[in-house]
Parts: structure tokens; C-alpha cells; sequence
């Protein structure tokens, strides 16, 4: 049984699908792009916009309950694999400050995200 999860500290869904869906033992988040939730402001940056996702992710995991060190899988989106050195330094300091192990991880670069931002971060959260 699924149950969809929604919280006010990650930005709304801007299309027809869900901030992430709680299956029981793991936690699947969509795709968070760097909005920040309060102001809808998105920072000009590739790392101020890496550490936006991740707290947005870190927002949906943890409104179902779980926390930053409970992700086992993330999937990172550049739009510009040249940014990959500073996205890494900005995604290790958020799981070493969340005194969390490195999750495994793939980044691809695609051509064009939503709303032309630079990064899109999505994750797998396990109950253990």
C-alpha cells in the first residue's frame, strides 16, 4: 500500500505527480528542482541550487518520517557535466553535516531541466 507524500517545506508538484510516495520500507522522492518553498526564488548559482534540492529532498524524506542518513540512492541531474566538481563538494558537505553515509549515486547530464535550472536531485530513503 502507497501513501503520498506532501509537505509545505519542499516546493509544490508542477505537474501531475506527487513530491514522493511512502511504500512502507522505502521512500521514493520526485525529482526536486532548486525552489526554494517559502519565496519560490530560485539562487543563480550550480551549488547554492545543488544544496536547494538537496534540502528539498531532505524535506520530503523526512516528512515521511525518516531522515537525510535513511537515503540509500540518489539520482542527480546537471544540466552541465563541467559543473560536476562543484556539485560533488556541495552533495558530499550535506551528507557529512547530516553525519550521513554516502548513498549510492549516479549523475547524468541532460539537456534541459524544468524551468532551465541548472540541477535536479531525486532519492530512495529506506526504513530499516
Amino acid at each position: 500500500m502507497s501513501r503520498s507524500i506532501s509537505t509545505e517545506n519542499a516546493p509544490a508538484a508542477i505537474g501531475p505527480y506527487v513530491q514522493g510516495v511512502d511504500l512502507g520500507n522505502l521512500v521514493f522522492t520526485s525529482g526536486q528542482i532548486p525552489i526554494n518553498p517559502k519565496t519560490g526564488n530560485v539562487p543563480d548559482d550550480v551549488s547554492a541550487q545543488a544544496r536547494q534540492c538537496l534540502e528539498n529532498v531532505k524535506a520530503v524524506v523526512e516528512a515521511a518520517g525518516l531522515k537525510v542518513s535513511d537515503i540509500v540512492k540518489t539520482s542527480v541531474f546537471v544540466s552541465d557535466l563541467n559543473d560536476f566538481a562543484t556539485v560533488n563538494a556541495t552533495y558530499e558537505a550535506f551528507f557529512k553535516e547530516h553525519n550521513a553515509s554516502f548513498p549510492a549515486r549516479c549523475c547524468i547530464e541532460a539537456a534541459r531541466l524544468p524551468k532551465d535550472v541548472k540541477i535536479e536531485i531525486e532519492a530512495i530513503a529506506a526504513r530499516r
